[in-house]
């Protein structure tokens, strides 16, 4: 069995570009193996403040890294951002960091896409669309110039001429058995935010044994447990809910009226709050028991630097043992 690896979540609706950066090189210093990095146009609240571009703020961290290996985490290639010129920007990405850029890519959310002002289509629709969005981007990603008329995106004689040594890996946002398959039949890795052993098993029936499996835990660390949950309520109280309604929501300010109802024992459910090293170990176990063998930390909150030393001194030596 293979060693677990374990990444770092770059929170793109929490932090300012430059702090991202800092921060993937904190990541790397500590002894993190590769992060993801989400791609919001707006944040799920007006509290947690920020949303930068990520291609930008990617070209500074490759810049500033060396061995981390980093991915989206997810963009979305249906809507906003159109799937020939997201292939264009991985392959840019992948010539700037050889072997250590992957391409994470999702169905997205109501909230980042519906800025451009077409009609946000059905669960349904939207993994077809996103099916589509990633035979396109290989199609394009495997060089020569190519004119794709399908049945929701038309690329007409287009050549990425930028492109790096190896192919890019695409590693498909998942949750239930649906999409699991998906990710299974056309995917290079899965990626999940809860520790779900359906989507895991889905995900490896479908053609994904042996391919990387990643998963997402959340927690706050702070000085007392009270502190982190405190913090965790105040800036990630999304976290508390629960539903695929979240994808539909428009504006943060519907999260925010929405997160009104999330209690702070709402919250403790989803997240590790405080400095026992032991609680921090045991929900990344759960990740592990599921099925997953690469789990990547999001820290909620502005105190990353206190998050760092706690995992670099207190849980990743506790993990270095441990396999998938």
């Amino acid at each position: 069995m293979s060693r677990i690896k374990i990444g770092y979540s770059l929170s793109s609706e929490e932090q300012r570009p430059e702090a991202l950066v800092k921060q993937a090189e904190q990541a790397e210093n500590a002894g993190f193996e590769f992060a993801l990095i989400s791609d919001h146009f707006h944040p799920w609240t007006d509290r947690q403040g920020n949303a930068p571009f990520v291609w930008s703020v990617l070209g500074a961290i490759a810049q500033r890294t060396r061995r981390l290996r980093i991915g989206t985490g997810v963009t979305c290639p249906i809507m906003r951002i159109h799937p020939a010129v997201i292939a264009q920007a991985a392959a840019t990405m992948a010539c700037l960091m050889p072997g250590r850029f992957f391409l994470g890519v999702g169905t997205g959310e109501n909230l980042n896409e519906h800025i451009v002002g077409q009609t946000w289509p059905a669960p349904e629709m939207r993994i077809d669309m996103l099916e589509e969005a990633i035979d396109a981007m290989r199609k394009l990603l495997d060089g020569g110039e190519k004119s794709i008329h399908g049945k929701f995106f038309e690329i007409v004689d287009a050549r990425i001429y930028s492109l790096p040594d190896e192919p890019v890996p695409i590693y498909i946002a998942a949750a239930g058995e649906q999409a699991g398959k998906l990710a299974g039949r056309i995917g290079d890795g899965v990626i999940c935010s809860e520790a779900s052993a359906e989507t895991v098993t889905a995900f490896a029936a479908a053609g994904g044994a042996g391919k990387p499996r990643l998963g997402q835990v959340t927690v706050c660390w702070a000085r007392t447990e009270e502190e982190g949950l405190r913090t965790a309520h105040e800036i990630w109280p999304n976290g508390g809910l629960s539903g695929r309604f979240k994808m539909e929501l428009p504006r943060p300010a519907h999260f925010e009226e929405a997160a009104r109802t999330v209690r702070p024992e709402d919250v403790a459910k989803e997240i590790i709050c405080g400095p026992d090293p032991q609680k921090h170990v045991e929900g990344i176990g759960k990740y592990i028991k599921a099925g997953f063998d690469h789990v990547y930390v999001h820290q909620v909150g502005f105190d990353q630097d206190g998050f760092f030393r706690f995992y670099e001194r207190e849980v990743l030596p506790r993990l270095e043992s441990i396999a998938a």
